[in-house]
This record gives structure tokens, C-alpha cells and sequence, in this order.
């Protein structure tokens, strides 16, 4: 039987690579990107609020959701998704109409002119990474991808619960 911790291993861990301390560097990493992230979202043609775009983005996922399901997808009441749709509609990006079958229920759609803005803040955005990642050696890439995948998979099996208070 190996003994992965013995004095002979090469993977050992070293105090550096402990959970604890992964999480520090990845929580720098994190705010490195959400830095990346917001930049490349400001230089689109039209400067618009992070919470601007995730509702844009929530909308595009779920065509003619309703206000109460955009409201409970970005955890914000009822009256702030109101204006904040307002606001989205009066720039064009986004559409009230009737529900077909509930006289009393708005759908939201994206407009061609909110779809437009979406792909110009994707595509920033991808240049942003791109030129990131371009400065990483091709090894480092393919270590960064696969710790991500290891990330997302041990991520997804978690109980439900660790999820929910990780996120709040």
C-alpha cells in the first residue's frame, strides 16, 4: 500500500495547497476576473449596470418569464424588478407583453437591440479572458481547465444545502 504523505511522495501536499488555502487563492482570482469581467462588460457600445445585465441574461435564459420569476431569480422584490424593467424597456433592450392566457401577467422578452448588447458584452468579454489565458502557458491552461472541471463536478455533488450557504 502507498502512503501518499510519506517522506519519498511528490505529491505530498505542501502547507500551500491545503483547502484553506486554495480558497484564499481562488477568492483572489475571483475578484481578479470579476475585475476583468466588469471592465470588458463597461467598454460594450452601451454602459449598463451589472444588475442591468443579469436581468438582460436572466431574460434571455427564460423568454417571457414573468416579472414574480425574474423578481425571484435575482433575489430582489417585486417593486425594484418593476423599475428595473422600466428602465430596460425605456433603452429598448427589453419587452412587456400580455400574457396570452392570464390578462393580468406580463411576459418579458429581449429586444433585437438587447440581444445586440448581450453578444457585444459576451464577446468583450471573451476577448478579455482570451488575452488572460494567452499569457498562461499551454500546460497552465490545461491544469486551470481541469481544476475547473473538478471545481464544477465536486461543486454539483453537493447536498443541497451546501449550496445555499456557500451562496448567501
Amino acid at each position: 500500500m502507498t502512503d501518499l504523505g510519506g517522506p519519498g511522495d511528490h505529491r505530498a501536499r505542501s502547507p500551500g495547497d491545503g483547502p484553506e488555502a486554495v480558497a484564499s487563492q481562488i477568492a483572489d482570482a475571483v475578484e481578479s476576473l470579476t475585475a476583468l469581467w466588469s471592465v470588458a462588460a463597461q467598454e460594450a457600445f452601451l454602459r449598463l449596470s451589472l444588475h442591468q445585465l443579469r436581468a438582460l441574461r436572466t431574460v434571455q435564459a427564460a423568454p417571457g418569464l414573468n416579472l414574480t420569476a425574474l423578481a425571484d431569480g435575482l433575489d430582489i422584490g417585486l417593486p425594484t424588478a418593476s423599475r428595473l424593467c422600466d428602465r430596460l424597456a425605456a433603452a429598448g433592450l427589453l419587452e412587456r407583453a400580455p400574457h396570452p392566457d392570464t390578462r393580468r401577467e406580463v411576459q418579458l422578452w429581449l429586444t433585437q437591440h438587447g440581444q445586440h448588447v448581450l453578444c457585444d458584452v459576451a464577446d468583450r468579454r471573451t476577448q478579455a479572458l482570451t488575452a488572460a489565458l494567452s499569457a498562461m502557458q499551454p500546460a497552465e491552461r490545461a491544469a486551470l481547465s481541469r481544476g475547473l472541471r473538478a471545481f464544477l463536478t465536486a461543486r454539483n455533488t453537493q447536498s443541497p444545502d451546501a449550496h445555499g450557504s456557500a451562496d448567501r
